[in-house]
Formats: C-alpha cells, sequence, structure tokens
C-alpha cells in the first residue's frame, strides 16, 4: 500500500504543461490519502539550452502542495547528495517525469541511489522516450535511465512500445492523459472574444502551445492558405511562444496572404488566460507530425472543444474521428479539407455533445490508478 509519494519533476516556480500536470497529479495522490512531496529544479535547464524567453511563472506557490527545489540538472555533486537523502527517507514512491534525453543523467542517477534502500519503487511517468527532436547522446542517456527505474506508465501506445527498445521486461502501464481540469472553467464565446479583443463576427481556429517545428504549423498555414478556406469567416490564432526560430513562419504568413487571417498572440500564455483562447475558438488544430501524446488535447477536452489532430503517434488514440473531430494525414490538404467540413456542414454541435460523454474517459484517478496497479505488480514480484 502506498503512504508516501516523492514526485520529481517540473512544478512551480517552472511554467508550462509539465509542471501544471505534476502539481495536478500530487493533488490527486493526495486526495486519495497519499502524503505527497514535490522535488523540483534549482536548475531546470541552463540558459543556453532553453529556448524560451523565461522558465518562471508569475504568482504564488500553489498552497496545498509541499514543492521543495532542491535538483540540480548539470551538477552530479547534486545528483548524488538528494539521491542519498531521498534513499534515507524512504518514500513509498518516487515517481520521476521522464521527458527528454538531457534528463538522463540527472534523474538516472537519483533514482540508482534512491533504490539501494530496497524499499522506495521507482516508476516513471514517460512523456517520451524517444525524442521528437533528435540530439547527440539521447540513446546513451535514455538507456542510462531506464536502467534506473522499476516501472512506467506511458500514456500512448506509442510510448509503451517504446519501453521495448531499452528494457522488454519492465513492468508497465497505459493510462491516457488525464484532463487538464486546472485551468478554471468554460465561458461564454461572445465574453472570451471581448476578453481576448476578437471580432464578434469572426469564428476561430486554436494552434496553441509552445511552437516547435515538429507540431507542424508550417502544414496548418499552408492548409488555411487554401483559397476555399480564405472565403471563410474564420481566422487563425497562434497562442504560445516561440520554441524554435519565428522567421519561417512570420516569412509564410507574409508570403502566402494571411497577414488578415492569422493573430500572432506569441507570449507565453499563463494559466490563467487558458481558458479564454479555449473558450473563444470553435475547433483546436494540432497539425503535428510526430507526437506521442499531448496535453493540449486534454486542455480542449475540459473546455469541450472540437479537435483537430493528424494520425501520428498516440492522438489518434485520444480523438475519435467525426465524433468529436477530425484525424487526418499529416499534409495540408488534408488539414484544410477536414476545415471546410467543419464549417460548411456545421459539425461543431455535434462533436460538442459527443465530448461531453467521451472526456468521462480520462480521469486523474485513472492515472494514479496505473500507479497504484505498477507498484503492486513490484511488490509481487520481490
Amino acid at each position: 500500500m502506498i503512504k508516501t509519494v516523492k514526485i520529481i519533476g517540473p512544478a512551480y516556480p517552472f511554467r508550462g504543461g509539465l509542471a501544471s500536470y505534476n502539481q495536478r497529479l500530487a493533488e490527486e495522490f493526495q486526495s486519495q490519502g497519499m502524503e505527497v512531496e514535490i522535488e523540483t529544479f534549482t536548475v531546470q535547464y541552463p540558459n543556453l539550452l532553453f529556448p524560451g524567453k523565461s522558465q518562471y511563472v508569475d504568482g504564488a506557490a500553489p498552497d496545498n502542495l509541499n514543492i521543495k527545489r532542491t535538483v540540480n540538472s548539470v551538477n552530479p555533486i547534486n545528483w548524488i547528495k538528494v539521491g542519498t537523502r531521498i534513499q534515507k527517507e524512504k518514500p513509498d514512491l518516487l515517481m520521476v517525469r521522464y521527458w527528454l534525453p538531457f534528463m538522463g543523467p540527472v534523474l538516472g542517477t537519483i533514482c540508482r541511489l534512491v533504490r539501494k534502500n530496497k524499499h522506495t519503487k521507482v516508476i516513471c511517468l514517460a512523456d517520451n522516450i524517444i525524442p521528437h527532436e533528435k540530439r547527440p547522446g539521447d540513446k546513451p542517456f535514455t538507456s542510462y535511465f531506464m536502467k534506473s527505474i522499476d516501472g512506467m506508465v506511458a500514456m500512448s501506445q506509442s510510448v509503451l512500445n517504446d519501453i521495448d527498445t531499452f528494457n522488454p521486461r519492465l513492468p508497465r502501464a497505459l493510462c491516457p492523459h488525464p484532463l487538464f481540469d486546472n485551468f478554471g472553467e468554460k465561458i461564454e464565446k461572445e465574453k472570451a472574444k471581448e476578453l481576448l479583443q476578437l471580432e464578434q463576427g469572426v469564428s476561430y481556429l486554436l494552434f496553441f502551445g509552445f511552437i516547435r517545428d515538429y507540431k507542424g504549423l508550417d502544414l496548418l498555414l499552408n492548409a488555411i492558405s487554401d483559397e476555399r478556406i480564405k472565403k471563410l469567416p474564420v481566422k487563425l490564432i497562434i497562442a504560445g511562444e516561440f520554441y524554435t526560430k519565428p522567421e519561417p513562419y512570420l516569412q509564410m504568413i507574409e508570403s502566402l496572404g494571411l497577414k488578415d487571417h492569422v493573430l500572432l498572440h506569441t507570449d507565453f500564455i499563463p494559466n490563467e488566460k487558458v481558458s479564454q483562447y479555449f473558450s473563444a475558438s470553435d475547433l483546436v488544430v494540432q497539425p503535428y507530425k510526430h507526437a506521442t501524446q499531448s496535453g493540449v488535447t486534454q486542455i480542449g477536452y475540459h473546455f469541450e472543444k472540437s479537435m483537430l489532430v493528424t494520425d501520428v503517434g498516440g492522438l489518434s488514440e485520444i480523438i475519435p474521428d467525426k465524433k468529436i473531430g477530425y484525424v487526418v494525414a499529416p499534409n495540408e490538404k488534408a488539414i484544410s479539407d477536414a476545415l471546410l467540413d467543419f464549417y460548411e456542414k456545421n459539425r461543431q454541435p455535434l462533436f460538442e455533445k459527443n465530448i461531453i460523454e467521451e472526456k468521462k474517459k480520462f480521469s486523474w484517478t485513472n492515472m494514479v490508478n496505473a500507479f497504484i496497479s505498477v507498484y503492486n505488480k513490484l511488490n509481487q514480484t520481490k
């Protein structure tokens, strides 16, 4: 039985979906009677390696969570100190978030040390095992980490399958990414448009989140340059900070004649504004070129928004095609055809009605139960 949980991963004061997720998961562990502590970073990424403008959020820390800044991702002496301390503390479960091979050395070292106490079960929550953007050292770093854990929870079948590349006998569980229900409630579309200073007589598509090349924004820009789409009273909101060079995308907007069809809100979107963007939009578009799973779809589910995703990674596992949205090939023609179908055939009312039932599958309780399942398997095989 799990009584004490330690989480290692991004959390306040770091910003982004990983931090929000870890904090929401900690709340769910707590709601089931477990004692939970999050240990986040003193240094997450060196500034030289961070692609955005800031790694930090404004505002106060969550008052219902115990969050400590202890882990320095680039200091091996720190790894040994943190790992040795947690080893002595003997939490029942150490949940480690893994999303990037860069984190393999720090997390792998801490996990190795903790496991020496012969009590703590180290279970990873994996966003990706094989990264979207390849870099030197990816495979040895991930291999080092994968040898340091007892089990894993994956959020898509593609990540679950990737485990076999490194450890085919690793105990595991599959649980879809839960709803991101910590961004407030949806608001009336007209009010949301007013708050964002948008035109009331226009419909809006939403591309949301950090902008990276693998997310296919170029495909979406080409899709909305289709003359059939340009004739519609529809505009695209790009809401999120560039984590890649913006110039190629800005040049595309200019050359494709999209300046009147695209709104650039390319600063970091704080949590309190997320509801405004989703509430103001008709359709959330994720034209990814490759993916595993995405937190954006789970924000869309929470706000009961129709969604379009490409048929890559695990995205098609959670969006039933033509029921709550579209699953299309990752090319501009397929995307533009789906956009036209959505508006010409007025699919929005049906999709949003179906979402209300479909979203019930994605609970935080299910995610906690996935960890309990792996934990119990490990105790049975002692």
